[in-house]
């Protein structure tokens, strides 16, 4: 018999968003991919980092990536030892629950938000606690004092789209025993983040990843800002050559490129208003995002019927079965012509 332990053995595991084997022939948003290529830059750094035979991979790359580290303090505006990268977000996350819950110890999440952190309590072996949302966008039955070891929050929610307000984050952060984790997957495109809280609070830890903003989901790289003994220890068990050559060259020139990034988001953002008026126009209830997706549910509240039907036209859009969700559908932003032609596909469907 194969000795698996139990709690691997009985768990589900994280299913992403599906990634057809014909992307080019689909209008692709279910993953909330940017639909514009990253900056120049990156591709003239990947290059450069490459050169003419490649020989420069077979040396591993910086174990510390302690230049990208210096990069994205200085755009921050905080000392590098403040600041650790990743192999996507998804490490850092991964690496704060074994940092601070052991087997048995609570994580606590919003429920509905992104569901991965549950699957990462489970190969942890830590208990998983889920709160609700209020119709005000406040977190249901959160305790005066919250006594888990890490509480994830999504903000701007994923697959929702709203951020939630500074002072309120300000809040759960006193009221949190243990280490809060604002989740910032989304943040360049929101009106506002939470950075400021991680100098406010030593349990603050933010997370963020190039991955959606940046245009670098294939790349996966990621980084978290917190307080530095904090980041000592994600240094501890991280895995030790974590980025390789060029991913840590791409990201360096992502992070300095900021006129290419805000000219991106401002074309998502501007795209993501004008699609929402359009839904809402054809009898669609949209909930306000700040992200780069919209969760939108039809007049009959049927979201997979209406998924069923885009995605006979080719037009992939992310359905949860989950009951809380089943009613709607979140759609990524792409560009303003993907987004016509879905539109196009919805008033079709009907």
């Amino acid at each position: 018999m194969i000795p698996l332990r139990q709690n691997i053995a009985s768990m589900k595991g994280y299913i992403p968003g599906y990634q057809p084997p014909d992307i080019a022939s689909w209008i692709k948003l279910n993953t909330n991919e940017n639909p514009y290529p990253p900056s120049p830059e990156v591709v003239k750094a990947i290059l450069e980092e490459l050169g003419p035979d490649g020989a420069a991979l077979r040396i591993y790359p910086s174990a510390s990536s302690q230049k990208l580290r210096e990069v994205a303090g200085e755009l921050y505006g905080f000392d590098p030892s403040w600041i650790i990268m990743a192999n996507g977000s998804d490490e850092v996350l991964n690496n704060l629950i074994r940092a601070f819950a052991a087997e048995g110890e609570e994580i606590g999440y919003v429920h509905p938000s992104y569901s991965y952190y549950g699957t990462l309590a489970e190969v942890q072996g830590a208990r998983v606690r889920t709160f609700g949302l209020t119709g005000d966008f406040r977190i249901a039955g959160f305790p005066e004092r919250y006594e888990g070891k890490v509480f994830f929050l999504t903000t701007p929610n994923a697959p929702l789209g709203p951020s939630f307000p500074l002072e309120y984050i300000d809040e759960l952060a006193r009221r949190c025993a243990g280490m809060l984790v604002l989740d910032e997957t989304y943040a360049e495109f929101a009106e506002s983040n939470a950075l400021e809280l991680v100098r406010r609070h030593e349990n603050v830890v933010v997370t963020r990843t190039l991955s959606k903003s940046y245009s670098l989901a294939g790349m996966r790289i990621g980084l978290a800002i917190a307080r530095p003994e904090v980041i000592a220890a994600l240094d501890k068990i991280r895995d030790h050559y974590n980025l390789d050559r060029l991913a840590q060259a791409a990201c360096v020139a992502a992070l300095r490129d900021q006129a290419y990034l805000s000219e991106c988001c401002r074309r998502i953002r501007e795209t993501r208003e004008w699609f929402t008026t359009e839904l809402r126009s054809i009898g669609y209830d949209v909930i306000p995002s700040q992200g780069n997706y919209l969760f939108a549910t039809p007049p009959d509240r049927d979201g997979k019927r209406v998924y069923d039907g885009l995605y006979a036209r080719k037009v992939l859009v992310r359905h949860f079965s989950d009951p809380l969700l089943a009613h709607g559908m979140r759609i990524s932003i792409g560009t303003r012509e993907e987004m016509e032609q879905t539109l196009a596909a919805l008033k079709e469907i009907g």
